[in-house]
């Protein structure tokens, strides 16, 4: 059961969680620095970037069912920024420190492809089950819904997400279903979405389903991949960046409680220490929970691996001290560049 609309969950009332990343940069967080000083001012004109209420071919009604903002962990929200980056790859951002540390920025070439970005806009999960995903994102990690849109079918959702899966299927002579790419075209599946906004970036889950289920039901059209590695090349994760001042080792237990509360058992975290069976890990103590990272250049990164509730790979951090000014320094240095005339 779903929590009610616009209320947190004891976790997301306790353990504020905002931002998230996908092993990649996350822009539009000039609060990086400092959790629970006023927002400054950056010399860069950074726009707000929100979600297409419409795309043109896949134009359906919009479901105007959305939750209600909460004014206060808004407020919390706005207070912090973002991280930008999965694991120990902290190590990318030094090269930005010692540019923001007083190495020349050159003006940036307005036609370039990076002078007509804004950011990091969203991420895209596909789910087996949109409810269980839904009440993950939102009353678990507190999450606001920005809108859901469903029911896609057509020709032209299936040439823009699908085509270059139905021109493998065509190389290797199989039907396409045989690799995942349900028929959208002929209205045999459909195309469900649901946005939800933390901060500083949207998460998109997404559910393609035989056209005879129910929306938000527990049964996608493809099988879920199982065994998810992160070792994988392509594999890929959502970071959430937890407050400076929350005890990390408690919010992973009270994760791990409020999830199984809900029959999400698939919410687990990894242990710093070795552990070789489930009893192992549940009976590991809490202070194994967090990863400290104190060599340069991620020293101050804390982490933690878990599996969220569709096994997909997730990650909490905080970054404090030394590896938090490195970011800091990048932020600065890029929103310098981008401002460059």
């Amino acid at each position: 059961m779903l929590a009610p609309v616009g209320r947190r969950s004891p976790l997301a009332a306790r353990h504020p969680v905002v931002g998230n990343v996908l092993s990649g940069s996350l822009l539009d967080s000039p609060n990086f620095t400092d959790l629970n000083a006023p927002r400054k001012s950056w010399s860069a004109n950074i726009r707000a970037v929100t979600p297409r209420t419409q795309e043109a071919s896949m134009s359906r009604e919009q479901r105007p069912d959305t939750q209600p903002d909460d004014p206060k962990r808004r407020a919390i929200l706005r207070a912090a920024g973002g991280v930008a980056i999965g694991g120990i790859t902290g190590a990318l951002s030094v090269n930005a420190t010692a540019s923001a540390q007083g190495t020349p920025v050159t003006t940036r070439d307005p036609n370039s492809l990076g002078a007509r970005l804004q950011g990091v806009q969203h991420f895209g999960l596909t789910v087996q089950n949109m409810e269980r995903a839904f009440e993950f994102y939102t009353a678990v990690l507190g999450g606001t819904e920005v809108f859901r849109h469903g029911d896609f079918q057509g020709d032209a959702v299936q040439n823009t997400l699908l085509a270059d899966q139905e021109i493998l299927a065509n190389q290797l002579g199989v039907n396409p279903r045989t690799i995942g790419v349900p028929d959208l075209r002929g209205g045999a599946q459909r195309l469900d979405v649901r946005f939800i906004q933390f901060d500083n970036v949207v998460i998109e889950l997404l559910q393609y389903r035989d056209a005879d289920q129910p929306m938000g039901g527990p049964k996608a059209f493809a099988e879920p991949v199982e065994h998810m590695s992160p070792a994988f090349p392509r594999m890929m994760h959502i970071c959430f960046y937890v407050r400076d001042d929350v005890d990390f080792n408690q919010f992973i237990a009270d994760l791990e409680a409020e999830s199984a509360q809900r029959g999400m058992t698939q919410v687990r975290a990894n242990r710093i220490i070795r552990v070789s069976t489930e009893e192992d890990r549940k009976e590991a103590p809490q202070s194994a929970n967090t990863n400290k990272v104190t060599v340069a250049p991620s020293d101050g990164w804390e982490l933690i691996y878990c599996k969220g509730p569709e096994g997909e790979q997730l990650e909490f951090v905080k970054a404090l001290g030394p590896v938090k000014k490195r970011f800091a320094d990048a932020l600065a240095a890029h929103l310098q560049l981008a401002s460059a005339k």
